[in-house]
């Protein structure tokens, strides 16, 4: 059984997330809710949840303004918030979960599931640190990313990642030492979440960062050569998009 707790400031929305909890994940038991900043302090304080349910706008501050008096963190956490904005980026930069409302049940069970299998891991507070460092940067030039693996979470700055490359469900990331990290997230996770100001997914199972392209090979089967000497396929469909993301347009 696993011990959680409620952070929402609408009773409604406790009431409707406590159902939901009660009958499509009946080994949540739940020791309290708070819908205040204060409150939920105390209340996390007595009860040692394993897992805090977080929406991200309180009153008296924020779920960041909470976690930060928190730290350093030991339980897990799922934001719950109504906005779909940039900061639901930061949130899975660190590799952290969120719902947004109203709530889907198929997506509150996966993200239960989901801390459940990394229950015992020990990155929370690292992970929580990347989000709070990542949520005040302008757009997505996030600094530092959490890569989910089978069994944790890799911490990688961004700059290093010189490709990603879909193997079926899973992506290989490949940095600028040589190492290579398997990520249990699929590759179009991370064209939603990587900087467009640095990436680009050139191929149905590529994405590169442009720094670290040496050169473009044009003609039918364009390619890229990167610093790590891998020729990475340029699909036809997606070739005019990049050589206008290069200001290389005419260059077909």
């Amino acid at each position: 059984m696993i011990k959680a707790v409620i952070i929402e400031d609408e009773s409604r929305n406790v009431k409707t997330l406590s159902k939901i909890l009660e009958k499509y994940c009946p080994d949540i038991i739940l020791a309290g809710d708070a819908n205040n900043i204060e409150s939920a302090f105390i209340l996390i304080l007595r009860a040692q949840p394993e897992l805090v349910f977080l929406d991200i706008e309180l009153p008296g501050g924020n779920a960041f303004t909470l976690l930060d008096k928190l730290r350093p963190v030991n339980f897990q956490i799922i934001f719950v918030t109504a906005y779909d904005n940039y900061m639901l980026k930061a949130i899975k930069y660190s590799a952290l979960d969120y719902l947004l409302k109203p709530l889907n049940i198929p997506e509150l069970m996966g993200a239960v599931n989901k801390m459940k299998e990394r229950q015992h891991n020990q990155q929370v507070d690292q992970r929580l640190e990347i989000l709070l460092q990542n949520k005040n940067l302008p757009g997505r030039n996030y600094a530092t990313i959490a890569i989910p693996q089978k069994k944790g979470f890799e911490i990688v700055t961004t700059s290093n990642i010189v490709r990603c490359e879909a193997s079926l469900t899973y992506t290989i990331f490949t940095l600028a030492d040589g190492n290579k990290i398997i990520s249990v997230w699929n590759l179009k996770e991370y064209e939603d979440i990587l900087s467009p100001d640095t990436f680009f997914r050139v191929h149905h199972s590529h994405i590169i960062n442009v720094n670290y392209m040496k050169r473009f090979n044009k003609g039918k089967n364009a390619s890229v050569e990167m610093s790590d000497e891998e020729i990475v396929p340029v699909a036809q469909r997606r070739k005019i998009d990049f050589l206008r993301y290069l200001n290389m347009e005419g260059h077909i």
